[in-house]
């Protein structure tokens, strides 16, 4: 069964801190910040600017350690980190990518931000 995809949801970018990096995206380029929050347990600060119809997420790990500051020594600095593909079901695209591709999650489904489901 082929996946449901319905577009990219977000584009995600590793960084050490947000304000530094609003100072790019959203001062010098011109993007509108959609939202800005951290995940529920605090580990991290979602930042959310608007592309049209395709958003760009700032990532920086708040707590130490992290593993995404390490990441971010690993890669030399702020960079991607990953493309979220939004689907019409998560759990019925989990079940096809995984059983008919062979292809593991590294994480569990979870919630993620705005009510959605997210898996990495």
């Amino acid at each position: 069964m082929p996946l449901s995809f319905k577009g990219i949801d977000h584009i995600a970018i590793v960084v050490l801190d947000t304000e530094e990096a609003m100072r790019l995206w959203r001062d010098r380029i011109g993007l509108p910040v959609f939202f800005s929050a951290p995940v529920p347990n605090e580990s991290v600060l979602l930042t959310h600017l608007s592309m049209g119809n395709v958003q760009l997420q700032l990532v920086q790990p708040l707590t130490e350690p992290h593993p995404l500051r390490s990441w971010l020594e690993n890669n030399g600095g702020s960079g991607l980190h990953h493309i979220c593909f939004e689907v019409g079901d998560i759990e019925a695209s989990f079940e096809t990518l995984f059983e008919d591709t062979g292809l593991r999650p590294s994480r569990a489904l979870h919630q993620g931000t705005l009510g959605k489901k997210a898996l990495f």
